[in-house]
């Protein structure tokens, strides 16, 4: 592959364009955009215009200005909805992975006799794990016989079948990435809620490393619940809100963790301490929506919608294609692996390589410019993002990687992570 091939590809590439709605660096390489996205200008405009409301119109703006607060969370959650194949109402902008996580299995787990596990496994991060746990803890239960973790046989990667051969009539409730965080393989949802459904176990997924880079059908396949954060391909800034999705079949239900924003939009304000909840996804809210976070997605998922999921997924497949066969040409020498399943269906995002010292190599990419990623204890994660990463841009990072290895830059760091990785 010569530079003159990755340019010609760039000159082909229509969404080139949505690179200058970014703010990027001079001579700078980000390739992290599945930890955190960069900012748009017009998630910046639509930032400053909730500040705008809120100074002009302080209390007011909760239902005057530019973009009323009140309803901002539904406005949000229907201009997501197409992002993972819902419907409007199924979906809503809300807390975090983690809240969210924990007010749906507040909803859903509901154990009965012999039907109390939780099926999880054994690759997912962390903060998913942490929820799961603390959720039996409340039950009454413990994580040692009632949480079940799919092992991996390669440490990177998990099998269907082995998933679904887990799926014991003990099984309540079952709670998996859609994108694997450490390899980028992308799990078959499909296949695992069918499957999931027949033994009449309840299925949520979590889209924190999919959502934003590839289409889904959730309605469709009639997943249960799902939850995603925003600051990653949806690039709503660090800490940015989350948001949620519920199948329509169970809307109407109480949520397990009720609280102020939780109501019918109608009612909320008659102070009564009975709760009529939304007849949507809204009614799985708990507190006041953050504004301030919420309102840089007005901006960004216009850019979505202008740009078209389907046209990102096939862009970003030949993105981490390229970067796949650059590595295989030119760091496979180097005691480069790729983590990151080959098969188009089998991948997110993102590339995974793994290397014995990879937590120095990454220091000396950003040294060199270069923005990786690194998860222990030996994960270097590249996202080539599909709205402003060029494919020479990749062909570089792979050339600058080359460049580290052959003149052994990397030495020069300490092979152990810093403080966040």
């Amino acid at each position: 592959m010569k530079r003159e091939d990755v340019q010609k590809l760039d000159q082909l590439d229509n969404l080139s364009r949505f690179k200058h709605e970014f703010y990027t660096s001079p001579d700078t390489y980000y390739m992290d955009g599945n930890s955190l996205g960069l900012l748009s200008r017009r998630a910046e405009n639509t930032l400053l215009t909730s500040l705008n409301d809120w100074k002009l119109h302080a209390i007011d703006g909760w239902t005057e200005g530019q973009q009323p607060w009140y309803y901002m969370s539904e406005k949000i959650g229907e201009l997501t909805s197409p992002l993972v194949g819902a419907k409007p109402e199924e979906v809503i902008s809300t807390g975090s992975i983690s809240t969210n996580i924990h007010q749906l299995l507040a909803t859903f787990y509901q154990p009965t006799g012999n039907r109390k596990k939780i099926l999880a496994d054994s690759l997912n991060f962390p903060s998913d794990i942490y929820a799961l746990k603390s959720q039996l803890e409340l039950h009454g239960y413990t994580p040692e016989e009632d949480l079940i973790q799919v092992q991996s046989s390669d440490g990177y990667t998990l099998k269907e079948e082995d998933i679904i051969e887990a799926m014991s009539d003990e099984v309540a409730l079952l709670l998996l990435p859609s994108v694997l965080y450490r390899s980028g393989q992308l799990l078959d949802i499909k296949k695992i809620t069918q499957a999931a459904h027949e033994r009449n176990i309840i299925v949520g997924f979590d889209l924190a490393h999919s959502i934003g880079a590839l289409p889904h059908k959730l309605h469709e396949w009639e997943v249960d619940f799902a939850v995603w954060c925003t600051y990653k391909y949806l690039n709503s800034g660090p800490g940015g809100v989350g948001g949620l999705f519920v199948h329509e079949k169970h809307l109407g239900r109480k949520p397990g963790l009720a609280g102020w924003f939780s109501s019918s939009k109608e009612k909320q304000f008659d102070m009564d301490h009975d709760l009529t909840p939304a007849e949507t996804a809204g009614a799985f809210q708990i507190g006041t929506p953050h504004i301030l976070s919420s309102a840089p997605l007005l901006g960004s998922l216009e850019i979505f919608h202008e740009a078209g999921i389907e046209s990102l997924r096939t862009k970003s497949l030949k993105l981490t294609r390229l970067l796949m066969d650059l590595i295989k040409e030119h760091l496979v020498p180097y005691d480069f692996r790729i983590a990151t399943p080959e098969a188009e269906e089998r991948r997110g995002g993102h590339v995974s390589v793994t290397h014995p010292q990879a937590a120095s190599i990454c220091k000396a990419l950003k040294n060199e410019r270069v923005i990786p990623d690194f998860r222990a204890p030996n994960v270097i994660r590249l996202a080539p993002i599909a709205l402003y990463v060029s494919f020479e841009d990749t062909y570089d990072v792979v050339l600058k990687l080359k460049d580290i290895m052959e003149n052994n830059k990397h030495q020069q760091f300490s092979n152990h992570r810093g403080t966040i990785a």
